[in-house]
């Protein structure tokens, strides 16, 4: 639940990040068994855990960490992009993360194209001073014929973070093994991420982007 303006009148800054993105984003499990309707357990979850952590342990006061999840079941990068002035720019924030391309892939879409839709959601970022981070998507499980699309997208997508100087986390590496595929105890479908493999994401992204932002703001705080 988002705070009312009032509650966000208590902090010296509510720093926003948004989530953008597809059923990655959402949190979406597979059905099993065990549990046919199984809740989403989105990755923002765990940053909100992992930032509140991190709030209490520092000296400083006044600071507030805040994560939007604008993921979608689904969504192709077409849509995240036809709706990103709306679901990011409209909403102000400070940082962006941007997850998307699985089902582009899964539909046969060239990889070329995929980055070309989220190039633009980056470009979009930076031209609203909004700091964007681009993530690479996972792997899958039980189908490698779609591993090597995705490694193709994700070297494009490093190349462009690269030009374009902005952060990006290998969700890629940080939930595959060895061989390249996602590992079996993040997914319970070989394309969705279980529990556990969803923490994985926040973990990388927690270190390779969120922390160091939020370290910024702390800096930056008047009361610190």
């Amino acid at each position: 639940m988002s705070p009312t303006d009032g509650e966000r009148s208590k902090w010296t800054k509510t720093v926003v990040f948004v989530a953008m993105g597809d059923s990655l984003t959402v949190g979406s499990q597979y059905s099993t068994q065990e549990d046919e309707l199984p809740e989403p357990t989105p990755y923002t979850t765990f940053l909100e855990e992992k930032t509140r952590k991190m709030l209490e342990e520092s000296s400083v006061r006044g600071i507030r960490v805040e994560f939007v999840n604008r993921g979608i079941n689904g969504e192709l990068t077409e849509g995240m992009l036809g709706r990103f002035n709306r679901d990011v720019l409209g909403s102000k924030p400070d940082a962006v993360i941007i997850l998307g391309g699985s089902n582009d892939l899964g539909w046969g879409l060239d990889p070329s194209s995929v980055a070309w839709n989220l190039t633009e959601m980056y470009r979009g970022a930076l031209d609203h001073r909004i700091q964007p981070i681009a993530c690479t998507i996972p792997s899958v499980l039980g189908f490698d014929e779609g591993i090597e699309p995705r490694l193709r997208l994700n070297q494009i997508i490093k190349k462009t973070c690269a030009a374009l100087g902005i952060l990006c986390v290998d969700l890629f590496t940080a939930t595959a093994d060895s061989a390249g595929r996602l590992r079996k105890e993040y997914s319970n479908d070989g394309l969705h991420l279980s529990t556990a493999g969803y923490e994985a994401m926040a973990e990388a992204m927690f270190s390779g982007a969120v922390s160091a932002i939020v370290t910024h703001y702390l800096g930056a705080s008047p009361q610190s």
